[in-house]
């Protein structure tokens, strides 16, 4: 069969970007494409990266697959612009702009937690439907987002029912979409069962990427779901976005609070405001109604009253709310009736009117 543009692009899409489950043709990576006389192809490519491994094997495995569909010595151009570090910074250091490809989101909020553990992930999965569901409610546009950036542990996308990839126009990535939240997560980019190994620099690189390069659009509240901890990652956005505040989430226990209380320092030293405290896995409610303190009793309270705002709920630990975790359906659309569907919808009502309040 003859080699033409459309056989050759075919076989680029089996090259995979080091690092990713993404192909270079679905990144939008190539600059074009030459076929002329018998077998010869010319193929050009541009990557920006900062690895000098990264074009060379690239390099390789474009030749390999071109080589057997039947071209002969094919010519591959690779374009390398390599991230300009910020002025009197180390090289290996990227700070994310301020702000950058999320104008036009009114209220940037972090969802944060000193420890891991906790229920962060799920606390703002159903946050961010609540959200949604809430400014429906309210006869507005329903525009949330959620930016996953806990990259070691991406789970969102499980969570929220989305497993496709991200689709990109030009060099801007699209997020997915369900349940009236938009979603970006490193674990919409690379396979289920793929190892996070990176160092810091790569990890900011993302999330960077997911500020500037992911056309979020007109968004009332976007929710970040922020790696557990007080590290660069955590550092930097709080210093580089404008957060309109942060959402703490703990669980009771004595261990989960002294971290929590750390966590939010970090929050204080860098002028964003906290908008309250939430408490997972508050208690257990029995059928007679009872109700059990797995974890002990009082933890979200302390911690808001050491940090001098609210305690916006108490979610119960709820079997619907794992479940609905382990099958994509967050609680608050699969029990919306429930007590902790009830929680969510009463935090999510009480930090838009703090926003409102704020703007």
């Amino acid at each position: 069969m003859p080699l033409d543009k459309d056989s050759v692009q075919k076989a680029l899409g089996q090259v995979r970007y080091p690092g990713f489950s993404r192909d270079i043709v679905s990144f939008g990576l190539l600059r074009g494409i030459e076929v002329t006389g018998e077998g010869k192809v010319t193929v050009g490519l541009a990557v920006t990266t900062a690895d000098p491994k990264v074009p060379k094997q690239l390099y390789d495995e474009i030749e390999a697959v071109l080589k057997a569909i039947g071209a002969i010595d094919p010519e591959i151009a690779i374009t390398v612009t390599v991230p300009k570090a910020a002025p009197g910074a180390a090289a290996a250091e990227i700070k994310l702009p301020a702000n950058a490809g999320v104008g036009q989101v009114k209220h940037i909020v972090a969802i944060a937690s000193g420890k891991g553990g906790v229920g962060k992930s799920t606390f703002a999965v159903n946050l961010a439907c609540a959200l949604a569901r809430s400014l429906t409610e309210q006869g507005r546009p329903n525009r949330v987002g959620l930016m996953d950036c806990d990259i070691y542990g991406p789970s969102v996308p499980l969570m929220i029912g989305l497993s496709a990839r991200p689709e990109m126009e030009g060099d801007v990535l699209l997020p997915l979409e369900n349940f009236g939240v938009k979603v970006m997560s490193m674990g919409l980019l690379i396979d289920a069962d793929a190892p996070v190994v990176w160092r810091g620099p790569m990890i900011m690189k993302t999330i960077s990427q997911f500020a500037t390069n992911v056309r979020w659009g007109e968004l009332d509240v976007l929710l970040i779901d922020l790696p557990p901890g007080t590290g660069d990652a955590q550092l930097s956005i709080a210093q580089a976005m404008a957060l309109s505040g942060a959402v703490i989430v703990t669980t009771p226990q004595t261990a989960a609070v002294s971290v929590a209380l750390r966590g939010a320092a970090m929050f204080e030293k860098v002028g964003v405001p906290i908008l309250g405290v939430a408490e997972n896995m508050s208690h257990f409610e029995g059928p007679d109604g009872q109700r059990q303190y797995l974890f002990g009793q009082g933890g979200g309270l302390k911690v808001a009253t050491a940090l001098r705002t609210e305690l916006l709920g108490e979610v119960p630990l709820d079997p619907a709310v794992r479940q609905g975790g382990d099958h994509g359906i967050p609680v608050v659309v699969s029990h919306p009736d429930s007590n902790a569907a009830r929680v969510f919808k009463s935090v999510a009502l009480t930090v838009l009117r703090k926003l409102a309040t704020a703007s």
